[in-house]
C-alpha cells in the first residue's frame, strides 16, 4: 500500500464510520471513466490557462469551509436566497464555467452519477498536478448539499485580514489544526489577489486612522503602493508569490519569513512560535516534504462535513438544485 493510501485510511479512521461510503475509486462500477474524464479535461485546458489552477484550488477551500465539502459554493442565488457565491469572499472566485464543463461531460457519460462536490475535489487536485504541483489521493462518494447561504460563507471562510487567533479558531471549527493552517496557507504559492479586497488597508489605513501595517516590510510596502495607488483600487491585481506565482514551490513561505506576505493572515503565521518554526522547517527541507505534507492536509480538509449515502443529492447541473 502506498503512503498516500495509508494517509487516506488513517484520516478516515479518525473521522469515523460516517465516512464509510467515501472511498478511492468510488465510481469504479457506476462510472468507470469518471476520473479519467476529469483528468483529461483538466490536462486539455489548464496548460492553456495555468492561472486558473489557483482559483480552482481556492474554490475547494471555500466550499469545504462552509457546510463541508458539498458543492454549496456552486449554487446560484435565487429570488428568495442569497447563495455563497454572492458573499464577499467568493465574489472573486473563478472557474465555475470550468466545473460546468466537466459536469456536462460526466452527465453525458453517466447521467446523475458523479456529484459536483467530487468534481471540485478532483479538479483541484488535477489542476495542481498539471502545473507541476503535488499529487494527493482523492477519495470520492460525496453528495451535493441542498443549502447555500451567503452569510454562512462570510462567517466561516477565513478572511485575508484575519489575525492568528481568528485563523486558528476557524480552522479548529473544521477539525483542522495549526499544522494544517500552515500547510494550506502554502496554496498562496500560486495565484493573485486584488488590492482593495485583500491588502490595501495594510498600506493606507491599517489602524482605521491612516498609516501602514508595521508588520509589513517597509520596502515591500513601497513596492505594493507603487502598484496599488489608492486604498479603493479594485482593478489592480498582485501576485501572492511574486516571480513564481504559477509554480508550486516554497518561495511563498520565504516571503512570509521576510515579512513580505501579502495578507494580514500571511503575516499572522509568524506571530506564533509554533507556526513560525514549522515554516522555517519547511523552507529548510526539500520541496518533496512540502508536497507530501500539503497533500496530507488537503486530504484532511476534503473530508470536512462530507455528505454520503442518502444525504443531499447528485445535482444534474452544479449551479441549481434538482427540481
Amino acid at each position: 500500500m502506498g503512503c498516500s493510501a495509508i494517509i487516506v485510511l488513517s484520516v478516515l479512521g479518525l473521522l469515523g464510520s460516517s465516512l464509510a461510503d467515501l472511498q478511492l475509486d468510488f465510481y469504479a462500477k457506476t462510472c468507470p471513466n469518471a476520473e479519467k474524464i476529469v483528468l483529461d479535461y483538466v490536462k486539455k485546458h489548464i496548460p492553456n490557462a495555468p492561472s486558473l489552477a489557483a482559483p480552482l484550488l481556492r474554490m475547494q477551500f471555500h466550499d469545504c469551509f462552509v457546510r463541508g465539502c458539498d458543492a454549496s459554493v456552486l449554487l446560484n442565488s435565487t429570488s428568495s436566497n442569497q447563495a455563497e457565491k454572492s458573499a464577499v469572499p467568493n465574489q472573486t472566485l473563478r472557474g465555475f464555467g470550468f466545473i460546468d464543463g466537466v459536469k456536462s461531460l460526466l452527465e453525458a457519460e453517466c447521467p446523475g452519477v458523479v456529484s459536483c462536490a467530487d468534481i471540485i475535489s478532483l479538479v483541484a487536485r488535477d489542476a495542481v498536478v498539471t502545473i507541476g504541483g503535488p499529487f494527493w489521493e482523492v477519495q470520492t462518494g460525496r453528495r451535493d448539499g441542498l443549502i447555500s447561504n451567503a452569510t454562512e460563507a462570510l462567517n466561516n471562510i477565513p478572511a485575508p485580514t484575519s489575525n492568528f487567533t481568528t485563523l486558528v479558531s476557524k480552522f479548529a471549527n473544521k477539525g483542522l489544526d495549526i499544522k494544517d493552517l500552515v500547510l494550506l496557507s502554502g496554496a498562496h504559492t500560486i495565484g493573485i489577489a486584488h488590492c482593495n479586497q485583500s491588502f490595501a488597508a495594510r498600506l493606507y489605513n491599517f489602524t482605521g486612522h491612516g498609516g501602514e501595517d508595521p508588520s509589513l516590510d517597509s520596502e515591500y510596502a513601497v513596492h505594493l503602493k507603487a502598484k496599488c495607488k489608492t486604498p479603493l483600487d479594485n482593478t489592480t491585481i498582485f501576485e501572492m508569490d511574486p516571480g513564481s506565482f504559477r509554480t508550486f514551490d516554497l518561495s511563498y513561505y520565504k516571503y512570509v519569513l521576510k515579512r513580505r506576505g501579502l495578507f494580514v493572515s500571511d503575516a499572522a503565521l509568524i506571530t506564533n512560535y509554533n507556526t513560525k518554526s514549522q515554516i522555517i522547517q519547511l523552507t529548510e527541507g526539500p520541496l518533496s516534504n512540502f508536497y507530501e505534507e500539503f497533500g496530507k492536509s488537503m486530504v484532511k480538509m476534503s473530508l470536512v462535513g462530507v455528505k454520503t449515502g442518502s444525504s443531499g443529492e447528485i445535482r444534474k447541473h452544479c449551479a441549481v438544485l434538482n427540481s
